[in-house]
């Protein structure tokens, strides 16, 4: 075959490759975006910045949008202003999928490799990467709705870290509990999706012990998507580590929720979960999981 006429296939068959909807690098941005706010600490100045920025972005991508504020008392008496923002698409179909993430930081690095427990947490990973994956998923949805029988809803979650997961239950996992006892109106979702700590450098996602307890099913629709794209050898199938994360409030409220994450992260409740840990290529790999999800369940 002549070497012209080799290369004119070579290039037809590029071009029937779909387009990559999930674009790594501009969720990437997202992150360096939220840091600009600093610590996303409920009471903080940042955190309240970093949740009129995210409720005026999401407004410029999403169908329709619901804010979630309310007033949360810590068991030590601290009033704490909260919000979740719901970002919708097509919101009148009754197939719905529930893609979540948490966007307050943590005000205490408390775990044991930390060097000084009185340090906050930056949050590049544990926060600002599960919010960029959604707004990356966000930015695909703008550009191609769902389908006419699907909907999607991205929830970012307040109040997720800022206590103590074992001492004070009720001070953590704030936002996914008040959103279980105050879902919108309209049908379940099919299941959700929770991302949490993906977007590190050396990625490498296990199944959630209390995942594959609560929504086995789910858990294998997930890690068969990233199969097929290519991704076994991230998307590990073997359970690992056993979490209290969101997915657990939805669980509760009958959801079949899990929680997609990469607990194995040195940086994790330390000060140096800083943006020199994360990468674009790591978000693209969930952000391509993601997407799949979306088409596999809005298809013909």
């Amino acid at each position: 075959m002549p070497l012209l006429l080799l290369l004119l296939l070579l290039a037809s068959c590029r071009d029937k490759v779909p387009p990559r909807e999930f674009d790594g690098p501009s969720a990437f941005e997202y992150i360096g975006r939220q840091l600009e706010f600093g610590y996303r600490i409920p009471g903080t100045d940042g955190h309240r910045r970093m949740a009129a920025w995210l409720d005026s972005t999401v407004r410029q991508k999403a169908d329709s949008v619901i804010t979630q504020r309310w007033t949360h008392v810590t068991g030590k008496g601290d009033s704490l202003e909260l919000q979740n923002v719901i970002a919708r698409y097509n919101p009148g179909a009754e197939k719905r999928i529930l893609f979540l993430a948490h966007w307050d930081t943590r005000p205490r690095a408390d775990a044991p490799r930390s060097p000084d427990s009185s340090a906050a947490v930056t949050g590049a990973n544990d926060g600002a990467s599960g919010v960029a994956l959604l707004l990356g998923v966000a930015d695909g949805l703008k550009k191609a709705p769902p389908g006419p029988d699907l909907g999607v809803d991205l929830l970012f979650t307040d109040g997720e870290d800022y206590d103590d997961f074992t001492k004070t239950p009720n001070d953590v996992l704030i936002g996914s509990r008040y959103y279980a006892a105050n879902r919108p109106p309209g049908p379940m979702p099919l299941y959700a999706a929770l991302f949490d700590l993906v977007a590190d450098k050396d990625l490498q996602i296990y199944q959630e012990g209390n995942s594959v307890t609560g929504a086995p099913e789910v858990v294998n629709l997930v890690w068969e998507m990233a199969r097929d794209l290519g991704y076994g050898r991230i998307f590990v199938d073997t359970p690992k580590h056993v979490l209290i994360d969101d997915h657990l409030e939805l669980q509760k409220a009958g959801i079949r929720a899990i929680d997609v994450v990469d607990f194995d992260y040195p940086a994790w409740h330390t000060p140096f979960d800083t943006i020199d840990k994360v990468s674009g290529e790591s978000l693209q790999i969930v952000g391509d999981v993601a997407m799949g999800l979306v088409r596999r369940e809005g298809g013909p």
